[in-house]
């Protein structure tokens, strides 16, 4: 199978913007809804584009209204227009989750806003390149950039949220193939993507008496704006071509994967991790 690519592109910034990219990512929902969230409220971080945005509308399909945490992206104003189209309200938010006190301000506003929250999905995170010659030549302040974000806010999202979340709730955590296979390009990156499945296991347990159910989806090589943000163009064009499918999945192949750990349909799940990565089998 020839592998499918896309054209090289770069973006000068994180987490990128999905209205650049060629071809825009595939993010619609494919199939109608179910009413599987019917009423639920879903805090998703990272929700203006990408996998987030793809989450966002696929919930908002099943009769959720959604809040979305954004770092400063103008992409979440479209991400919004998508989940009104679905008939349901749509909360934005701008800020870091790695301030713990920004995440705290966020869940405040979504019981404002909808008076209660039911899911939680952390899906916020950011990626660089190793830069230096040695495997460990990354800089003090990007190792703790990227832990910050990617590990320390799920764990301030989650600590904010459960204050809220009731018997029935559920926290959804991003996770990456990364974590099971490593990446000498992405040590401090994968390394928090590690830490995320260990945090993911670990909390389920934490809550197993709560009835709040946590659960991860670990995504391989996904089409998103982290992706041009991330790599130099010849990077950028091969992405997804190492999968044993040959070419990168599109976020509306992955978002679906969290409609159902939110919904009662993953009721007896807890503690796991769903993997849409392409055919990389996996341990773990």
């Amino acid at each position: 199978m020839k592998p499918r690519q896309q054209p090289p592109q770069v973006q000068d910034r994180q987490p990128g913007n999905e209205g650049e990219m060629t071809p825009a990512p595939e993010f619609m929902p494919r199939f109608a809804g179910a009413n599987k969230l019917q009423n639920k409220v879903p805090l998703i971080t990272g929700g203006d584009s990408g996998i987030g945005r793809s989450v966002a509308v696929h919930m908002a399909r099943e009769g959720a209204d959604i809040a979305i945490a954004y770092l400063d992206e103008h992409d979440a104003k479209k991400t919004a227009h998508y989940v009104e189209a679905e008939g349901r309200r749509c909360l934005t938010i701008a800020g870091s989750v790695a301030d713990e006190s920004f995440c705290q301000d966020v869940v405040e506003k979504v019981i404002v806003e909808f008076g209660k929250l039911d899911i939680l999905v952390n899906n916020a995170a950011e990626q660089h390149e190793k830069g230096g010659k040695g495997p460990l030549d990354i800089p003090q302040k990007q190792l703790l950039q990227t832990f910050q974000t990617n590990i320390f806010g799920y764990f301030y999202m989650a600590k904010a949220a459960l204050e809220h979340l009731k018997a029935g709730a559920a926290i959804v955590n991003t996770a990456s193939v990364t974590a099971y296979k490593g990446n000498k390009e992405l040590l401090d990156y994968s390394a928090t993507k590690g830490a995320i499945i260990s945090f993911t296991r670990s909390l389920s347990q934490a809550l197993i008496d709560t009835h709040i159910r946590v659960n991860a989806v670990a995504p391989g090589p996904i089409w998103t704006p982290l992706i041009p943000a991330s790599f130099d163009a010849e990077k950028t064009l091969a992405h997804g071509s190492q999968a044993p499918m040959k070419r990168a999945g599109q976020p509306n192949k992955v978002a679906p994967c969290y409609v159902f750990l939110a919904s009662e349909e993953a009721s007896y799940m807890t503690g796991q991790v769903l993997h849409p990565n392409g055919g990389t089998i996996v341990n773990g």
